[in-house]
């Protein structure tokens, strides 16, 4: 019996992405763990994904990628276009560890944080709220660092805020910065909160790869039921059904990508494992946002659980 057979008739019917390829998805997914650091045709000749083996040593591992690229930047002489998550977190105390312990002066660094929540037409937490990505990043990265990012060059995605991101990104490139895009990988497999679905509101994926940003986004179901169980304690009341977000045409400029899949729970238990498994094989595609991540140099930190095998188990 395949998953398909199951969907018609169901109330699964509609509810996935219209593009999503299920029997290409099971086989991405069927592939032995072992073999999940294969390199394939489409991927940058320069990116990589690095497995760790519990959460400690990935948050170290991808704090340090930051803490160095930023610190590289630094030495170059270069301003450093930075976009960032509120997911996962726990690399930012690493990061600014490692920054503080090099006593490197952030003052090169414009960041970009990469999306927050809000309401059909933009508006946001206030930054007070402990549920904020403004306050999420405030605390936990920029607060934390000796020598800091000036007030001035954090960039937060306010519905005033964040349709200014593409034309300082311009400027900032025109005058020689180097991009780095942080990140983590929905269970959707977005990239920041650039949602499956949308990739049916356009003709084509060179028309796709152009949008920059959207407010009041609607995220998906699984979207909100993902952060229900990773950021809000079960609690699905208090997630929002909106966000504003950067799109392609930002997050694909980059120079580089720092990625992170940690999505294990526990009693071998976990939602990011055929996220992972898609992101890395299942090729470019408009209707998996993730996909494209590979095409671009960079790495992938990823816990090695998340490869699997991705079989049934109960727990």
């Amino acid at each position: 019996m395949d998953f398909m057979s199951t969907v018609k008739g169901s109330l699964l019917e509609g509810f996935y992405p219209a593009g999503w390829d299920f029997a290409k998805i099971d086989a991405c997914c069927s592939n032995p763990a072992e073999e999940i650091t294969k390199r394939q045709d489409f991927w940058h000749k320069d990116f990589e994904p690095i497995p760790c083996k519990d959460v400690t040593e990935f948050n170290m591992m991808m704090g340090h990628e930051i803490a160095n690229e930023i610190k590289k930047a630094r030495d170059d002489g270069k301003k450093l276009i930075l976009i960032l998550p509120a997911g996962p977190m726990g690399m930012y105390r690493w990061a600014t560890y490692f920054l503080n312990e090099w006593d490197v002066d952030c003052s090169h660094v414009y960041g970009f944080n990469m999306d927050e929540w809000s309401d059909g037409d933009g508006n946001t937490l206030d930054s007070s709220n402990p549920g904020s990505f403004t306050f999420a990043m405030t605390d936990a990265f920029y607060g934390k660092l000796n020598k800091g990012v000036p007030v001035s060059q954090r960039n937060f995605a306010t519905k005033e805020n964040l349709p200014t991101y593409p034309e300082k990104i311009a400027k900032l490139k025109a005058e020689g910065a180097r991009m780095i895009t942080t990140f983590g990988i929905g269970r959707m497999c977005h990239i920041a909160f650039w949602e499956p679905q949308f990739a049916g509101e356009f003709a084509s994926a060179e028309e796709w790869k152009k949008q920059t940003h959207r407010i009041g986004a609607m995220l998906h179901p699984l979207t909100i039921e993902q952060n229900a169980i990773t950021s809000f304690k079960s609690r699905t009341t208090l997630v929002p059904c909106r966000a504003n977000t950067i799109g392609p045409g930002i997050f694909l400029q980059s120079d580089k990508i720092i990625g992170g899949c940690d999505g294990a729970l526990s009693r071998g238990m976990q939602w990011q494992g055929m996220s992972l498994w898609m992101t890395l094989r299942y090729g470019p595609d408009m209707w998996v946002t993730s996909s494209y991540m590979p095409t671009i140099a960079g790495r992938l930190f990823f816990l090695e659980e998340l490869a699997g095998p991705l079989v049934a188990e109960c727990n």
